[in-house]
């Protein structure tokens, strides 16, 4: 057997045994026969608070014991066609098994990277708030472009959106927006996110065809569940109702009910516009508060208080994680990472897994560093 079909298959034996540890494999799968159990009980769903608890976390547990299982199979099962194909003498075997072994590889990173999701919020739904900064119409519309690539993105891995604000351009796009994604690890898939999010192409707007700069920030904070306790005094916060603005299409109500509530001693707004119901849309911005105070504090405690005080800077120049290049020449970099890609339009359609997963990696790589130095 050739040294890079080894190589692969070594890289996945590697994934698995770390995989096999995170979960505490033995520990995973007595507490997934307990839930299992507390599922088939009748009475489960005498208090539906606790039996959704009960089976959110034996749907996650399924789904990594699942996962691990189905890796190993298809690894066992690739390795023995590629021998019975090489023993065979018939290349076209071979071949095949040695794309589906590859396959089984990036499947097997990416496996790694979620079971790292584990972070006291990962595994939630997240509120994720795109505002367009520098460059008027121009920045307006990159920030709808933004919003799309984001909702394109949850489509595409099963997880559903809910707009909750949205507040139209003067010409075309948006000021901002405010959407919900729900999904297992939304928050911690898009944590890495927020930032500010650089555009440079031939401005549709200017009759001259000119080259232009925009920017939009993404700010992205969990949903907070029960067991994050985020206490919010009401004296400390000012509350305004007022009529829903901007086009908003299908997504926004366009009655009186429309709630905005700033923390005072951070200067934090949210709001909701969403619902016909003023007392629905001051609960969801509520919820919207919690989060958007959380993250702070998650910021906090990785003693990411400069990046913290970024986001509140101008919407410009210095504070860009990515830039989108689309004149003169097609590309998507991420300055952190250095992730590029020439697929632009793959990128703005919702493909944006690369940035997302080397991301991850380099912040989990961070965390690792400084505990090994620790």
């Amino acid at each position: 057997m050739r040294a890079e079909i080894e190589a692969a298959a070594s890289e996945i034996r590697e994934s698995l045994a770390l995989l096999r540890r995170h979960l505490d494999w033995d520990n995973a799968l007595r507490r997934l026969d307990e839930l299992n159990a507390l599922s088939e009980d009748p009475k489960l769903w005498d208090d539906p608070d606790r039996a959704q608890k009960i089976m959110r976390e034996r749907t996650q547990l399924d789904t990594s014991v699942s996962g691990y299982r189905a890796l190993e199979r298809d690894l066992s099962d690739s390795l023995e066609l590629i021998e019975m194909g090489e023993a065979e003498g018939d290349p076209t075997v071979v071949a095949d098994a040695e794309a589906q072994l590859y396959a089984l590889r990036d499947r097997a990173g990416k496996l790694q990277l979620e079971s790292l999701l584990s972070g006291e919020a990962d595994a939630n739904d997240c509120f994720i708030e795109v505002n367009a900064g520098a460059g008027g119409t121009e920045a307006q519309d990159w920030a709808e472009m933004m919003l799309r690539m984001y909702v394109r993105w949850a489509e595409q891995h099963g997880f559903k959106t809910e707009w909750l604000e949205e507040s139209a351009g003067e010409e075309a796009g948006i000021k901002s927006a405010t959407v919900q994604i729900k999904g297992h690890n939304a928050y911690g898939w898009l944590k890495t996110e927020a930032g500010v999010h650089r555009l440079v192409r031939i401005s549709p707007f200017d009759g001259q065809a000119r080259r232009q700069t925009s920017f939009a920030a993404v700010s992205v904070s969990p949903v907070i569940d029960d067991k994050i306790q985020i206490e919010v005094n009401e004296k400390d916060c000012r509350i305004d109702t007022y009529r829903a603005s901007g086009a908003g299409g299908q997504h926004i109500n366009k009655t009186d009910s429309a709630v905005r509530i700033t923390h005072i001693p951070t200067g934090i707004a949210v709001s909701c516009q969403q619902e016909r119901s003023q007392h629905k849309n001051r609960a969801k911005a509520w919820d919207m508060l919690r989060a958007r105070l959380y993250e702070r504090e998650l910021k906090i405690r990785e003693d990411a208080a400069a990046a913290l005080e970024a986001t509140k800077t101008d919407i410009g120049w210095g504070h860009q994680i990515r830039s989108y290049v689309l004149h003169p020449y097609q590309m998507v970099k991420d300055l952190r990472t250095s992730v590029e890609t020439s697929q632009t339009q793959s990128v703005l359609d919702g493909d944006i897994d690369q940035f997302l997963e080397a991301a991850l990696a380099a912040r989990i790589k961070g965390q690792s560093d400084e505990q090994d130095a620790a």
